[in-house]
């Protein structure tokens, strides 16, 4: 069907439900001097619930329907026709780059407020994933980092996008890096801001190898090992329990929204770099999660299948390595939940940007959205390194 206009309109029983089991939540102890590395503060917990309590949805409503949304089917081979919710912000700038961002999971379908938005003269169009925020939910088994492609670049396609760009990380970053695994000849440059590597060897990367065995690990280099390591040993119980019993874990998100606050509440504290949420940035992200379509549990079914791939899937072993023909632009923070040395991401494409930051985390529109505005303007800018990648596009304005 041709693209129509989208509003989000929650259904008030849905409203009055959650702030009713908000006002009945019974909280668990917590050990004398309890911190953050035993999970959600109590105090924090507590507070956080009443608020959400008297928080007004409808407010953060009118304010996200006034960013232009629409919705379209799209039919992915082997699934059900998908009616997928997206934004679509155009440019004042004739022949404007079009620009594709890809979510995560943590990282709203739907985005919150932002105190420093990205500039409205960057076109962009963001669906909300398969099993996100206003999207509809997959039904059948299978659904991975392929058919998250074919969904985004059928979307594409869809709005007369032959010829895109991308930006994205967390799943985003393994969804547009399949998108330029099977897509090379739409998919003409990506920038991610997570980026997941190996080390350089001879036999692929024979240059960059040689760099890798002749220079040392800068202190920079050593604090992100450190960063990497720390969430392999401390960050990780999340990833495998979605990565195993997804099913087991919606009960409670679903049923719980005191549940579904402290499991993404956490995330947004441990991955970012000091940012302060704000209650209205933070209630409207898991709002978003608590009223989608196809519930919060569905949001992680993508691990589990990336966890178990079917025949012909696209897997990390691709996504990681050296895809041609699509330029590549890499952002480095230092509060990433991995964060690897240059020599090793550069094995990933042919890279013509990269900004190494002084400060940034996991959540890089939200937290940095000037320094994304910086990258993109940068990177597909007169000067940039992928300045006209797309045939009759001159970049941004």
């Amino acid at each position: 069907m041709a693209p129509e206009p989208y509003n989000i309109s929650i259904p008030q029983e849905k409203i009055d439900k959650l702030k009713t089991k908000l006002s009945l939540a019974e909280f668990p102890d917590e050990l004398e001097a309890s911190e953050w590395d035993l999970g959600v503060p109590l105090a924090d917990m507590q507070r956080l619930t009443k608020a959400w309590e008297q928080w007004d949805w409808r407010q953060a409503e009118e304010r996200l329907n006034k960013v232009p949304q629409y919705h379209t089917g799209i039919k992915v081979d082997g699934f059900e026709e998908l009616d997928i919710h997206f934004i679509w912000q155009k440019s004042p700038v004739k022949n404007a780059i079009p620009l594709l961002f890809v979510h995560g999971c943590k990282s709203p379908p739907h985005p919150p407020p932002p105190r420093r938005p990205l500039r409205p003269s960057i076109p962009h169009r963001r669906p909300s994933l398969p099993n996100y925020g206003f999207s509809s939910s997959v039904k059948t088994r299978g659904f991975a980092a392929k058919q998250y492609a074919e969904t985004c670049h059928k979307l594409m396609l869809s709005l007369g996008y032959n010829e895109y760009v991308t930006q994205g990380g967390d799943w985003g970053f393994f969804i547009t890096r399949t998108i330029g695994h099977l897509y090379p000849t739409s998919c003409k440059a990506s920038h991610i801001n997570l980026v997941v590597a190996s080390a350089p060897s001879f036999t692929a990367n024979p240059l960059l190898a040689l760099q890798h065995s002749l220079t040392p690990y800068t202190a920079q280099e050593k604090a992100g090992f450190a960063r990497t390591a720390w969430f392999g040993a401390e960050g990780r119980g999340y990833f495998v329990e979605q990565s195993t019993k997804p099913q087991t874990l919606a009960y409670a998100l679903n049923d719980s929204p005191v549940a579904l606050l402290a499991w993404v509440y956490e995330k947004l504290h441990d991955w970012t770099d000091g940012y302060k949420w704000s209650e209205e940035e933070l209630f409207t992200w898991v709002s978003v999660y608590a009223y989608s379509r196809g519930g919060p549990g569905a949001a992680h079914r993508i691990y589990y299948e990336m966890a178990h791939p079917r025949e012909g899937a696209v897997g990390r072993d691709v996504v990681s390595k050296y895809i041609p023909h699509v330029k590549l632009g890499l952002a480095y923070n230092p509060k990433e939940i991995a964060v690897l040395p240059k020599s090793w991401c550069r094995t990933m494409g042919p890279v013509v940007y990269e900004a190494e930051n002084d400060s940034g985390g996991h959540f890089y529109a939200t937290e940095k959205p000037e320094y994304l505005a910086r990258d993109l303007k940068t990177m597909f800018g007169k000067d940039g390194g992928a300045y006209g990648v797309v045939e009759g596009k001159s970049g941004y304005d």
